[in-house]
């Protein structure tokens, strides 16, 4: 049950009465007739083998307001994507399957990066990107909702909920944060929120001094979530980090692009649980090794664009205050936990937090010394000024490989 607390400078709207998803969906089939919605899916074709998808389209069919669902379909064969069109059919809703893989999409990327214009790293931000990209191009909806396709616990409420803010006419917000309770197993979970994220923008405050957007990240009930909401109008400006910096990336977005009164987070779940990543302490380029180095570095670069100067020698006085306050934070998980009747491994919290500061001084040295680094995906609007046709190549593209390999 949440309380009616605000935190910081973001609205929290909380689930203080257990509305029933039904009448959150008469408000939204309501709201649909002037504020179409879409639902994008950023999914991996693994995804299709594993129970938590099958779940997420069972919920979906449920679902009687959205005008549309996208899903950006990685990692797929030819055979994998006629297969991938065959289980998403199954929803009642207009569906359009990506398949990044696909000869035509691959030719929509040849085209970005003859302009210099593609993005540079495959993974979840590419993914999302080009799914953005068809939601303009088809120019059925008014507002998009994201989620994953692991997430185990899944049911339409928490969908509802998170659309419901940017699709309310009556509300006057532009993007919307999922957040929710990461226990499972009788355990916390979300590691990389708990012990990376909050305590180093915690220490950015102590080293950097008072930040505006250091305050704003902070505002955050779960900074990582990776469902959110926003009206279509936010597409054309949104700079998206192509890779871990995803959600931080976003938020940053969002906190450059319009007034804080316009941005809100939701309490879209009592129950979340997904696939988790390993910590991959023995190589950086995997699990929540690698996530916690991007995360950092997305921190890094948002700061030095607000004119925080960077060095060495500051890094390591980063590092060493996140550490302090890192281990604070992970005695005080222990007594929630313990008051809760929670299990809590402190051993393996204080080893993740190790591997943390160390990926700090890693990203820290990577960001002084890879200043020809282009980290994100550009924005829409550049896109289309440098190719005008690019958004009517890429719907047909997709409609084409819809439409020929379903008929098959």
């Amino acid at each position: 049950m949440g309380d009616f607390y605000q935190n910081g400078i973001v609205t929290n709207l909380h689930n203080l009465t257990r509305r029933p998803v039904e009448d959150l969906e008469k408000d939204l089939l309501s709201f649909s007739k002037q504020r179409p919605m879409a639902l994008v899916l950023p999914s991996l074709y693994s995804e299709l083998e594993g129970p938590a998808l099958k779940n997420i389209v069972q919920e979906l069919t449920k679902v009687p307001y959205l005008e549309e669902i996208v899903i950006g379909l990685d990692a797929a064969s030819e055979d994998q994507y006629r297969h991938a069109l065959e289980y998403f059919g199954l929803l009642p809703q207009r569906v359009s399957v990506i398949w990044q893989d696909g000869r035509r999409m691959q030719a929509i990327d040849e085209q970005l990066k003859e302009q210099g214009l593609a993005p540079t790293e495959p993974g979840k931000g590419r993914n999302v990107w080009f799914c953005l990209g068809y939601v303009l191009a088809s120019g059925r909806s008014r507002s998009v909702a994201l989620h994953d396709c692991d997430i185990v616990t899944y049911d339409r409420e928490l969908l509802a909920r998170l659309i419901y803010p940017v699709a309310n006419p009556g509300f006057n917000y532009m993007f919307c944060k999922g957040y929710y309770s990461r226990l499972a197993e009788g355990k916390m979970n979300g590691r990389v929120s708990r012990l990376l994220v909050t305590p180093l923008i915690r220490a950015l405050k102590k080293v950097c001094g008072h930040s505006d957007f250091l305050d704003y990240l902070d505002s955050f009930r779960y900074p990582l979530a990776g469902e959110f909401s926003f009206r279509t109008d936010v597409i054309n400006d949104l700079r998206i980090p192509s890779d871990w910096g995803l959600e931080i990336g976003v938020l940053s977005e969002m906190k450059r692009n319009y007034a804080t009164n316009r941005l809100c987070q939701v309490d879209i779940a009592d129950r979340y649980d997904h696939k988790h990543q390993d910590l991959s302490p023995e190589d950086a380029s995997r699990g929540l090794s690698k996530m916690s180095t991007d995360i950092s570095k997305a921190l890094f670069r948002k700061l030095a664009t607000n004119g925080e100067i960077f060095s060495y020698e500051k890094f390591r006085t980063i590092k060493a205050a996140y550490y302090r306050i890192a281990l604070d934070f992970v005695e005080t998980y222990q007594n929630d936990a313990i008051i809760n009747g929670l299990s809590f491994d402190r051993h393996s919290e204080e080893k993740a937090v190790e591997l943390f500061s160390r990926n700090l001084i890693r990203a820290g040295t990577d960001f002084l010394t890879n200043s020809a680094e282009r980290p994100f995906v550009p924005s829409w609007n550049r896109v289309i000024s440098a190719l005008p046709n690019i958004l009517d190549d890429l719907k047909q593209a997709v409609d084409e490989d819809n439409r020929t390999y379903g008929e098959q």
